[in-house]
């Protein structure tokens, strides 16, 4: 498999790389045949997270003795040293390992910067002074407190999402991250599923010749189709372009890219399925969405308390209960259309 440096990092890293959101569905047998299969198909950049509950265990479980050979990404959402100490030691007994490659500071809504009272900072240069971390990352869905974060000079690396669905904007983003030689990290390569066809969104993000994808995998079929991709990379010709307009004018507006950060609701809805779930149904099977499972978790819409929590932590700032309700809407629509 090809490799890539990853900007001021140095790290030759595959140009796949495997994102372990997914693994925490699955069990441990199956997890460790799959990240075993990834790093022979020739993978060595693992991402995962303090949060992404047994995730970090899945790895160290699997890949601890190949650890050599590959480069581990983690992260954590702390907001002061205190935080952060306790995490990197849970972090590396769980990934069995004496240091992390890229320890990222998981999603803030403000950059930390030395001196800024929290102590963040200066805890993560110790930490890597110390030699239990190698580079500084951060992750952010925010457009602006990313950008902010490449050009503070601080961060290493910077992990944003980033695929065919892609604004000028995000594109600038990672332009600017080149210039700076930040190592830019795409995660949501597939949209969180609203993208269908992989080889697109491979061959628009190979086209930049500098975004790393991490791709969120938890089945066989799902890896053996990237590094498929990878064996035969496929152009980003006017017939894949063609697909990308299609995607884009299909979902253009707002719509939930399945983050996770509404969650949990004190109502109990599923929001990152709810909140999308007319998308999902038209660009995939919507046999699976129209169960009675499915439809009473819908109808949990209506017990929508409005306490803001959704609203209020929405990266992209989605008004997230009126798109629920209008998700239910046009789901009962569907189902009643069908007879379900």
């Amino acid at each position: 498999m090809q490799t890539i440096r990853l900007g001021r990092t140095g790290l030759e890293v595959s140009r796949s790389g495997f994102g372990a959101i997914p693994i925490q569905r699955i069990g441990i047998d199956d997890s460790t045949a799959l990240l075993r299969k990834a790093c022979e198909g020739g993978i060595n950049f693992f991402d995962t997270a303090h949060g992404y509950t047994d995730s970090e265990e899945k790895i160290g479980h699997a890949l601890s003795p190949m650890r050599k050979q590959i480069v581990i990404a983690t992260k954590t959402p702390a907001i002061d040293a205190k935080g952060l100490w306790e995490d990197l030691e849970l972090s590396l007994s769980r990934l069995k390992t004496d240091y992390i490659d890229i320890y990222q500071v998981h999603n803030p809504k403000a950059v930390p910067r030395p001196g800024d009272g929290s102590g963040l900072y200066e805890a993560l240069l110790e930490a890597r002074s110390r030699g239990l971390i190698r580079f500084i990352g951060f992750t952010n869905h925010r457009l602006p407190v990313a950008r902010e974060a490449v050009e503070s000079g601080l961060y290493d690396t910077l992990q944003f999402p980033f695929s065919s669905l892609s604004s000028d904007a995000d594109v600038e983003l990672m332009n600017l991250a080149r210039s700076r030689d930040v190592g830019f990290i795409a995660m949501k390569g597939l949209s969180g599923g609203l993208i269908t066809r992989a080889a697109s969104t491979f061959a628009f993000i190979r086209d930049t010749g500098y975004a790393v994808p991490i791709w969120g995998i938890e089945r066989q079929a799902e890896l053996d189709e990237f590094l498929a991709l990878e064996e035969n990379p496929p152009a980003l010709d006017e017939a894949m372009w063609e697909i990308i307009r299609k995607d884009r004018a299909e979902l253009a507006g707002s719509f939930c890219r399945s983050c996770g950060y509404c969650m949990p609701c004190p109502a109990g809805i599923e929001i990152p399925t709810a909140a999308r779930i007319s998308f999902l149904m038209r660009r995939s099977r919507f046999e699976p969405f129209i169960t009675p499972e499915w439809q009473e978790k819908m109808e949990m819409i209506e017990n929508c308390i409005e306490c803001g929590h959704c609203r209020r932590n929405c990266p992209y700032e989605l008004d997230t209960p009126s798109l629920l309700k209008a998700q239910l809407a046009e789901y009962r629509e569907f189902v009643k259309a069908r007879g379900a």
